[in-house]
């Protein structure tokens, strides 16, 4: 799903081209200040960078991605456009992107976000298939120029994501508690013969999520177990008991130390999930709190997590059972578009 060219933004005192791999230490710079004033709960580190830009089979930096650069040649603002592969119920053009804080007020945020909603409409016309297309883009709840960016664009918002913590150790941090599983079913940790197993029951368990989609292969293996920050030594899978055992639910845990800017080191629960047949059981919570033990074990200070406010499945009731508080909000910001 490549692009026609999209003309780049005309800006004074700037020149707008897209990213590329030499422009990595640069635009590693250009998201520390970001990262400095807007104070967000995730991070990049210079490989992360690296990831978005280029890991993946369908990644076309040339055409999905734009940075301005100054006279000086510092990187002032960046955006990127990606539309995955395989999107079943609605066809989703993610837009990212950020402005140096020095260089705000000037119009870059206004003529990045439109220059990447041009490519994403086009990216959403070329999909395969007739799903209806979205642009979506995400903000922290706390920043007012941003929603007023968002909405001045014709975006509205789709939903809101809690991001959560738990103390494990120190002051305010109380008890993991015991909870076993019902009878029917054991906990095993997770394991590469289980892998695609795994990532079959997420596919199902998250269909009725909203804003979810199938994750393939190449997407599960390099953005969830073989990503270099996932801990599967902290993951752990619920199977059912008897001579053809299935995977019921699972979790997938990660160690994302860029985030630890505050000193507290935090294991982080990436993904939690029940299959539809096996919810209500208590299965959930077993998980999460032999997670909970695993981080507590290696030391992490908290564990963290992010969740919809309106999931379906329950899981924030369940998050908070076991301790977790909000401690900041994200909005996900959505403009349909017509195919």
């Amino acid at each position: 799903m490549n692009t026609t060219d999209v003309p780049e933004p005309q800006s004074p005192g700037v020149t707008w081209r897209p990213l590329r791999e030499r422009d990595l230490t640069r635009w590693h710079t250009l998201t520390q200040a970001i990262e400095a004033v807007d104070a967000p709960a995730e991070r990049y580190t210079e490989d992360d960078l690296r990831d978005e830009l280029l890991a993946g089979s369908w990644k076309d930096p040339a055409h999905r991605s734009i940075a301005a650069e100054d006279a000086d040649g510092a990187l002032v603002a960046f955006g990127l456009v990606d539309v995955r592969p395989g999107d079943v119920s609605t066809v989703r053009a993610s837009l990212w992107g950020g402005v140096h804080p020095d260089h705000r007020g000037r119009g870059l945020g206004r003529e990045l976000l439109t220059w990447q909603c041009r490519v994403g409409r086009q990216l959403i016309a070329a999909a395969h298939g007739s799903a209806p297309g979205e642009l979506v883009l995400h903000s922290d709840e706390r920043l007012a120029d941003r929603s007023a960016l968002a909405r001045a664009a014709g975006f509205s918002v789709r939903r809101y994501h809690l991001v959560m913590r738990r103390l494990l150790s120190g002051a305010g941090a109380s008890p993991v508690p015991q909870v076993d599983l019902p009878d029917g079913y054991r906990m095993v940790p997770w394991s590469p013969d289980l892998d695609e197993q795994v990532r079959l029951a997420h596919n199902e368990a998250f269909a009725d999520h909203r804003g979810s989609e199938p994750r393939s292969r190449e997407d599960w293996q390099r953005w969830v177990s073989g990503h270099r920050d996932a801990r599967t030594d902290w993951s752990f899978v619920v199977l059912t008991d008897g001579p053809d055992p299935e995977v019921a639910a699972y979790t997938v845990a990660f160690a994302f130390e860029q985030d630890w800017v505050d000193g507290v080191k935090e294991g982080w629960t990436g993904l939690l999930g029940t299959r539809r047949a096996h919810r209500r059981r208590g299965v959930g919570a077993a998980l999460l709190a032999a997670s909970l033990r695993a981080f507590q074990a290696a030391g992490m200070d908290a564990a963290g997590l992010d969740v919809d406010r309106e999931n379906p499945s329950g899981a924030l009731g369940l998050y908070e059972r076991l301790g977790y508080a909000p401690q900041q909000v994200e909005v996900v910001w959505g403009l349909a578009v017509e195919r």
